[in-house]
């Protein structure tokens, strides 16, 4: 890949990741618009680990806390935190159901459209804007129980439709079941962790039994994402403990109805096969 592709990459998986605005959607509109060859799901599942371990980087004490009350578990000893570790394992569950489903069926290979995008990004847009503006702002995640975590789970399973966004999908559900703004990023972010590096390690495995190599360019990728996704992170929990999601739902449907606007008019959008 040339050098300006793999910067963008980093720069879009790093943003887009934790804003609810769909990484994966704008990797793939990442080729389509500049005319690259499209990059491919190994290159999009580096910038994911990069993303990953900046989840891990930034909520350490809260990864920390959920292995040592995982240890007391073993022992015999339920703990809060040992609760919050089971729903997130809960919570990750549909995904993988769901992610098998596709990947066994051959479906994950037909989802990476532009039109889909675009339409995901304004359906989810409007359901983000409906549920922050009439939610109740009383939870937190010390309030979890194993039903909003199934029901922000079962969320999360949407997001492998690509322009729903994994983080916008879990936060709506969240703020529909009442958490705070800045709790329903938390959570969803700590629901990140098994899920991306599931998928990360079945998708990286499946190109190594294949013999497709991960290239230097995949992994540089992935380490700048990693830089940028960290300062995302941190800028995101700072925001919305002051501001609504409005910003995001306006961004989400503009780009869906200036996309769908430009197929319409014919403007070529098809990612160059790689």
């Amino acid at each position: 890949m040339p050098i300006e592709q793999i910067l963008i990459l980093a720069l879009i998986q790093g943003i887009t990741e934790f804003l609810p605005i769909s990484s994966s959607g704008h990797l793939i509109l990442a080729p389509a618009l500049f005319h690259w060859a499209d990059q491919g799901v190994l290159t999009d599942i580096m910038t994911h680990m990069g993303s990953l371990l900046a989840v891990l980087v930034y909520f350490w004490r809260d990864v920390a806390a959920m292995i040592q009350g995982t240890l007391d578990a073993l022992r015999g000893r339920i703990t809060p935190n040992g609760r919050l570790a089971f729903y997130v394992v809960l919570g990750t569950i549909p995904i993988i159901l769901v992610g098998a489903l596709l990947k066994f069926t051959g479906l994950s290979d037909k989802l990476r459209s532009v039109e889909l995008v675009a339409v995901n990004a304004i359906v989810f847009g409007i359901f983000m804007y409906i549920t922050d503006a009439y939610g109740l702002m009383r939870r937190t995640v010390s309030d979890m129980t194993w039903k909003p975590a199934l029901i922000i789970g079962i969320a999360q399973s949407l997001a492998l439709n690509p322009g729903t966004s994994r983080s916008g999908i879990t936060m709506t559900a969240a703020r529909g079941l009442g958490f705070e703004r800045s709790e329903a990023a938390r959570f969803s972010f700590l629901l990140s962790i098994p899920a991306t590096a599931a998928a990360g390690l079945l998708i990286i495995g499946d190109a190594l039994e294949s013999g497709v190599a991960i290239t230097w360019d995949a992994i540089i990728c992935g380490a700048l994402t990693f830089v940028v996704a960290l300062a995302t992170i941190a800028f995101l929990m700072k925001l919305l403990r002051k501001m609504s999601f409005l910003p995001f739902v306006i961004y989400r449907i503009a780009l869906g109805v200036i996309l769908l606007v430009l197929i319409y008019m014919g403007v070529p959008l098809s990612a160059v096969a790689s």
